[in-house]
This record gives C-alpha cells, sequence and structure tokens, in this order.
C-alpha cells in the first residue's frame, strides 16, 4: 500500500507538472490545474499536533527552502479573529509538512488583528525581498495594501472577508459578490432574464452589482435594476420601491451584508415572493444566520463542504479540532505558493502564473484570480428546501 509520505511527493509531482504546464503556454485550453487536488493527499500521515489556543509568538519561521514567504496572522487577536488566526497557523503548519518545508521559508508575523500594524507588516514585508505575502486577515490593511503603488511589488493573497481586491492583491475568500454574480448565474443559465438586485448599501455595493451585471451578460439577461438599502432598515422600503422601478422581474438578488435577510424576506413575501414567475437568489452571508422558513424556496451559490474532506479529516486527526473555511483558505494558499516554487522557483510569482484563466483545484473548490484582483469560484447551486441546502446543480456554469 502506498504510504502517506508516497502520496505527498506524489503530489507534489502533480503540482510541478500542473504548473510548469501553464508557464511553458502548453497546458491544454479550459483544463483546470490540478496543483491543490486534495483527493490527491488523502494520506492519514500528518505531522505533529499543534493547538489552535496555544500562547501565540510574535514571529515564527517555518520550513528551509529558499523562496522566501510573509504569512500575516492575527494570532494575539482576541476572540474570534484571534481564533480563526490560529486555525490558519495550524492550517499553515499541514501544509508546510505535506508539500511546502524543504521549498519555502514562511515568515509568520502576528497582526494582533490590528489593521495598522498589518499594514506595517505587509509595508515590510514587500520591500524586504520576500517573493509572496499570505495575508493579512484585517479588511482595512487588505484595502490599504491595494492602493499602494510599484509595479515590482510582489504578489499578495489576502485573507481578508469581503475584499474585492486590487491589482496585484488578490482576494482569497468567497465573498459576497462572488456568490450573488454565482447564484444570479445559475437561474441565468435556466431562461431568466430579468433581474433586480437588492443590495446592504455600502463599500461593497458596487463591487457586487458589478459582478452581478456581469455574469447576467454572459446568458444574455440583464441587471434592470438595483436598489441599495439601509442597513437596519430591513429593505421594506427598498422592496416597495422595487414595484414601480421595474415591471415583471424573473428573479431578485438579494446580497443583505452583515444583516439577516429575514426582514427583506418577509417584506417580499407579503407580496406573494417567491413564486411560479419570480424567484429569489441569497448569497453565502445568508448562512451566517439560522436558516429560517422565510429562507425556504430561495436559491444560494456558495462552497461545497464535500472539497474540504480529505484536509479535514487529516487536520481534525492532527489536531484534534475540526476544520473550517479559515483552515481551507489557508491551506490552499501555502499550497498553491509551494507548488509554484516548486514548479518555477522563487522568481515564479507572476501575473502570467497567478492570473492563468485555467485556474486551480483546492478544497475550497476550482477557482481563479482576475487582473482585478478578485477571485472567481466555480461552486454548487442549491435551493433551500426545509430548511436544508438541497443541490440543484453540482456547479454554476458562470466560471
Amino acid at each position: 500500500m502506498e504510504s502517506g509520505r508516497q502520496r505527498h511527493r506524489s503530489w507534489t509531482w502533480a503540482i510541478v507538472f500542473a504548473l510548469a504546464g501553464i508557464v511553458s503556454g502548453c497546458q491544454s485550453k479550459g483544463s483546470v490545474s490540478d496543483a491543490l487536488d486534495p483527493a490527491a493527499i488523502a494520506a492519514p500521515g500528518a505531522p505533529a499536533a499543534g493547538a489552535a489556543a496555544s500562547p501565540a509568538q510574535a514571529t515564527q519561521s517555518l520550513g528551509t527552502g529558499p523562496t522566501k514567504v510573509t504569512m500575516l496572522l492575527p494570532l494575539s487577536a482576541p476572540g474570534n479573529v484571534g481564533e480563526s488566526g490560529r486555525k490558519m497557523l495550524d492550517a499553515t503548519k499541514l501544509a508546510m509538512a505535506d508539500l511546502g518545508n524543504a521549498l519555502l521559508t514562511v515568515t509568520v508575523e502576528d497582526t494582533k488583528g490590528d489593521s495598522a500594524h498589518a499594514s506595517e507588516l505587509a509595508v515590510k514585508a514587500i520591500t524586504t525581498g520576500t517573493k509572496i505575502v499570505i495575508g493579512p486577515v484585517e479588511l482595512a490593511a487588505a484595502q490599504h495594501i491595494a492602493k499602494l503603488s510599484g509595479s515590482q511589488r510582489p504578489p499578495v493573497l489576502a485573507l481578508a472577508d469581503n475584499f474585492a481586491g486590487g491589482p496585484g492583491v488578490y482576494a482569497v475568500r468567497l465573498n459576497e459578490a462572488d456568490s450573488a454574480a454565482a447564484g444570479a448565474a445559475g437561474l441565468a443559465a435556466k431562461g431568466r432574464k430579468k433581474f433586480v438586485l437588492l443590495v446592504a448599501a455600502g463599500a461593497n455595493a458596487g463591487a457586487v452589482e458589478k459582478r452581478v451585471a456581469n455574469s447576467l451578460s454572459i446568458y444574455g439577461a440583464t441587471l434592470a435594476v438595483t436598489i441599495p438599502y439601509a442597513a437596519g432598515d430591513g429593505g421594506t422600503k427598498a422592496v416597495n420601491d422595487m414595484g414601480s422601478l421595474v415591471e415583471a422581474p424573473d428573479a431578485i438578488v438579494i446580497a443583505s451584508g452583515d444583516d439577516s435577510p429575514s426582514q427583506i424576506l418577509a417584506a417580499l413575501k407579503s407580496k406573494g415572493i417567491p413564486g411560479k414567475t419570480v424567484a429569489v437568489v441569497g448569497t453565502n452571508r445568508w448562512l451566517e444566520h439560522p436558516m429560517e422558513p422565510l429562507f425556504e424556496g430561495s436559491y444560494i451559490a456558495t462552497l461545497d463542504p464535500s472539497e474540504t474532506g480529505p484536509i479535514a479529516d487529516r487536520f481534525k486527526t492532527t489536531y484534534n479540532y475540526p476544520a473550517d473555511a479559515n483552515v481551507a483558505y489557508a491551506y490552499d494558499m501555502v499550497a498553491l505558493t509551494a507548488g509554484i516554487a516548486s514548479s518555477v522557483g522563487p522568481d515564479g510569482f507572476n501575473k502570467q502564473v497567478l492570473e492563468n484563466r485555467s485556474g486551480f483545484r483546492g478544497s475550497t473548490g476550482l477557482f481563479r484570480f482576475r487582473a482585478d484582483g478578485s477571485s472567481e469560484r466555480s461552486m454548487p447551486f442549491y435551493q433551500v428546501q426545509k430548511g436544508a441546502l438541497k443541490l440543484v446543480a453540482k456547479s454554476t456554469s458562470g466560471y
């Protein structure tokens, strides 16, 4: 039987060949790199166990490889932020043991959950020889880095939630704009033509509108009107205004941001929506709230939890607590970095490789980075039925 170490070695070579194909231009059109195929590493072998709550060190160094990487994590931040940072550190250790120890030297810096400190650490990293930065988690810090000029700046794989991205500063996590666009595409592919977007007003509203409109255009569908609504008012006024702004829409996309969509769904229900002629599309952000009866019948495109299975099982065995999305994102970015270093070397972190249209397969599914720093993901399309997500399609076709 093949050992865990042999399987990890085989996966490393798969990364070498897949990424070499991208760089040489020999990869077949439309194919997807298997650089992060989680099925290939579903091995029982694992490094020594760690603990998410272990005391954080200001600076830690992992691996002995020639490619210098800086990782910015909120290790000593209080509450859930610090817990997430420590989970990401454990995921990094697992990925390094699998793939990166001989390829990368990862310097892990503690941002303490402070955006200003994270920005300082990032600036220091990109001006002192780091080939790529993974992180930060802090949204304001990621936005600050995206505004910095300099064509020689190393790429940044930002782990901040709801980050829109910027040139050379790539948004790693699934955000609401991605989910809304994929969900809208899922219905447009089935023939729905006229869409309305109800979006929580704020910094992300424009990005959501742009992504939804772009995804609909692929299928000849249109975004008839976008109606922002103020956070906290539940969107009732927006629903009332909708009737005077657009006639007979086929679908309504609701991007509710931090708030629960319950109030706006209640307002729509009073008008018979969703119904036979009008569908409702939600986003991944809905799933941060309890699944209420008002969600029934809505469609949502989001990550497939089964994709993380091989990583999650080994992570649980190694660290004695369950993996979550934070673990998957951190593991994938370290694995991707190791793959590029293995295939192309320390100087291989460029736009041609990171923005290749074929994309990559990770424990969070298929993804690719765009020139504007945003990411695109192929994800399953679900409908809420009897309080649970029921699969409608294995992947949205807008990827």
